[in-house]
């Protein structure tokens, strides 16, 4: 089990609460109807209660994110050897770039669902960093009011997930997976040509080639296109729902950070 957090979501952004009035400031939390306190950026008990906080979110996220890399590892590791081993024996039917496909996705799946918890612990920090963080650096007290703070104890009692498992498939498939599929079919495309008997002189030929042994060729045909069309569909529709991470800075900023 790579962790345990409840499926319902939480919103990821903070609005701003009802203020009763200029020095008392204060918002509710979940149905207690008792207001929460803003705090002060002077009270060491509160920042460093906050910063031991954010040090271990952080801890966590990172965790989280070199799981990412081993199951990535696995995947190319995996297609590596299988395009080794399918180039080298001529005898080996093409057929086993199905079974490479097959690994493939099972990577891109567990490595999804560990995304999920990664992305989960990252909403938290990136709460921190934008609400606590920001108003320390700028020293503005203001800056600490909103629902963030509900947000954050709701998802301390109750984990949830920020993202669904199809946009964390997305996310993985667009930055890394989409990749190592886009090698598969070429190496399975490749292999075709190189190995086929006879030798592929049109479009027709191409399909006839794709029959392996007892399998015919509309079904690993449809297996190949199939993977395209899925594969090229589920970046587009993550790229339309989803923001980034991160995102570019305009170019007057871009000389401000130069050092």
């Amino acid at each position: 089990m790579d962790g345990e957090t409840s499926t319902p979501s939480i919103p990821g952004a903070a609005g701003s609460a009802a203020n009763s009035g200029p020095d008392n400031r204060s918002e509710t939390t979940g149905g207690d109807s008792r207001p929460m306190p803003t705090p002060s950026l002077k009270d060491p008990c509160y920042v460093n209660a906050m910063v031991h906080f954010y040090r271990g979110e952080l801890g966590r996220i990172m965790i989280w994110r070199q799981r990412l890399d081993v199951t990535t590892t696995w995947a190319i590791t995996s297609t590596t050897t299988i395009i080794t081993v399918a180039f080298t024996f001529r005898d080996i039917p093409h057929i086993i770039f199905f079974f490479n496909l097959a690994l493939v996705w099972i990577m891109l799946w567990i490595e999804a669902r560990r995304y999920r918890f990664y992305d989960a612990f990252r909403g938290r920090v990136r709460m921190l960093e934008t609400h606590f963080l920001v108003p320390m650096v700028s020293q503005s007290d203001r800056l600490l009011d909103g629902e963030w703070r509900r947000l954050v104890c709701e998802d301390l009692i109750l984990p949830s997930f920020k993202i669904s498992a199809l946009e964390a498939v997305g996310r993985r498939l667009k930055r890394n997976y989409v990749f190592i599929f886009a090698i598969i079919m070429l190496a399975w495309s490749l292999k075709i040509f190189m190995h086929a008997s006879p030798p592929i002189t049109s479009l027709r030929s191409f399909y006839t080639a794709f029959e392996a042994g007892h399998l015919p060729a509309w079904l690993n045909a449809g297996i190949f296109v199939g993977t395209i069309v899925i594969v090229t569909s589920i970046i587009i529709y993550v790229a339309r729902k989803s923001d980034s991470e991160v995102s570019e800075f305009g170019s007057g900023n871009i000389s401000l950070w130069r050092i």
